[in-house]
């Protein structure tokens, strides 16, 4: 059985969404950030003692996006989360699928580390304006296409809203939610609604279902 490492809010949560998404039996393993390098178990899958971590067996992952292509290439036969190669969509999927993390998230890091980890002079400084400007001009694109259809891959729900969604709920933790456009709002409502969304959250917050 696959077993989730982590904590909400952490990038956990996009594995345990698709996990949901196709009704596969998984097992989550909470794990305290104070003491996670104390965690033998944890710290066996990921040495390096960061958040998400994933075991399948004798397999072991620790970033978010490669657990979402991994288990739609073991587990989604019937193509729920993810176009064929040959779909005209998958060009699509493929860039938001990894857009969500490298364009969006990963910036949100330093916003993160700024805000919360640095001296009170520093909260605010250089770095923290330039991610959120990239942040924002990355989104852009997610605007973009959300002009032109529903989903990030078209009219179908794939693993890249998984990844795009993760992302603007991190960005609305950290209060920048006021700058998003209405179409950026309508789809997170959307996305929220989904009955296997609010399934994986109430793996952490049984009082939101």
């Amino acid at each position: 059985m696959i077993t989730i490492y982590g904590v909400e809010p952490t990038r956990s949560f996009r594995p345990i969404w698709a996990l949901e998404e196709l009704g596969i039996p998984y097992t989550v393993r909470p794990v305290d950030l104070r003491k996670r390098m104390e965690d033998s178990e944890f710290i066996a899958v990921n040495p390096a003692g960061f958040l998400p971590a994933m075991r399948d067996g004798s397999v072991g992952m620790v970033d978010s996006i490669a657990m979402l292509e991994y288990i739609v290439a073991r587990h989604d036969k019937e193509h729920k989360l993810a176009p064929a190669a040959d779909d005209d969509a998958f060009a699509l999927y493929q860039q938001f699928l990894h857009l969500g993390e490298s364009g969006l998230a990963a910036y949100l890091n330093i916003v993160v580390a700024c805000r919360f980890l640095a001296p009170a002079e520093e909260k605010e400084n250089f770095g923290t304006r330039a991610a959120e400007r990239m942040f924002f001009s990355r989104l852009s694109l997610v605007s973009r296409q959300l002009a032109r259809a529903p989903m990030m891959a078209g009219e179908g729900f794939t693993a890249a809203d998984i990844s795009v969604i993760y992302a603007l709920g991190m960005a609305e933790r950290l209060g920048l939610a006021d700058k998003f456009g209405p179409e950026i709002a309508e789809y997170r409502e959307r996305m929220a609604a989904r009955p296997a969304y609010r399934r994986a959250l109430a793996k952490w917050s049984p009082q939101a279902v």
